[in-house]
């Protein structure tokens, strides 16, 4: 299995709400977390991959993500987006009063879609709530966590009555998701190792085209491409945490040759190795 994310939530309140202008490192990578997430599209355009489905995004969109979906953004223009996360949990005194208050997560897939129709009459009340959510959690006053949990609840309520598809099968995770989940645990945990497409292919045993069309489809970015971004994205968490020497963090990363990595560097990064690297690490 891919790794899964390690999210910190409070334990007396395990809810957060945060704000993201594009796309971070952290979420451009496909993964998956314990938590549950609903995500509001303040403005601009993108989409999600979510268990190798692709969900157009644009602004007003309010997309649910539950605990097992393999996920990634990308960003097409002036991406902001609104997020919660928070452990499901939290909720079941409620659900000893209504067991199927969190069935969008639970029938992700089956009975409820993972991007909520956004014209249905009752799409408006559901990003005012997600709006009134997030400047009481900001706001931090007295009792904001009793309103906020007050707010969520209703929430999943006005879901379950108006979302719901009774007589559908929902959207099936595509065929030879888990073969890649595998793989991207093993690319993540060796990402020194030599590896080639071949390699890939074989660790899944499926031909090169098959598996870089499987690949493509469930990740959204070729193989080689998407081991690259692993690699750089390690490379910046070491050049901002670290007292490598440049070349021993290429290594680790899986970049035997300094000069390459350095030019893969600047072309997706946009700077160098030493311009990211904080200057007490120079």
């Amino acid at each position: 299995m891919v790794t899964k994310d390690l999210i910190d939530l409070p334990p007396s309140f395990p809810l957060r709400i945060t704000e993201t202008e594009g796309v971070s490192p952290s979420f451009q990578r496909l993964h998956w977390h314990a938590t549950l997430e609903i995500n509001y599209i303040c403005r601009g355009t993108g989409h999600y991959l979510i268990n190798g489905n692709k969900h157009e995004l644009q602004e007003g969109d309010i997309v649910l993500i539950n605990s097992n979906d393999l996920h990634r953004a990308f960003e097409q223009e002036d991406l902001f987006m609104r997020i919660i996360m928070f452990d499901g949990s939290y909720f079941s005194l409620e659900r000893r009063y209504d067991t199927e208050l969190m069935n969008p997560f639970r029938h992700m897939g089956r009975r409820f879609h993972n991007v909520l129709d956004r014209n249905h009459p009752v799409h408006p009340q559901l990003r005012r709530l997600i709006q009134e959510m997030s400047e009481e959690f900001a706001g931090g006053e007295a009792h904001y966590e009793t309103i906020v949990r007050a707010q969520m609840v209703q929430f999943f309520a006005l879901v379950n009555r108006h979302f719901a598809q009774p007589n559908a099968k929902g959207v099936p995770h595509t065929n030879g998701t888990e073969q890649i989940r595998k793989l991207l645990h093993e690319l993540e945990s060796c990402l020194s190792e030599p590896w080639t497409l071949g390699r890939m292919a074989d660790y899944v045993h499926l031909s090169p085209s098959r598996f870089s069309a499987l690949f493509t489809q469930v990740v959204g970015t070729s193989p080689v491409d998407y081991l690259i971004q692993l690699r750089l994205t390690q490379a910046i968490t070491m050049l901002e945490s670290s007292d490598y020497k440049i070349i021993e963090i290429a290594e680790c990363c899986g970049f035997h040759n300094l000069s390459n990595f350095n030019r893969l560097f600047r072309r997706h990064i946009g700077k160098s190795p030493s311009e990211v690297r904080p200057s007490n690490k120079q």
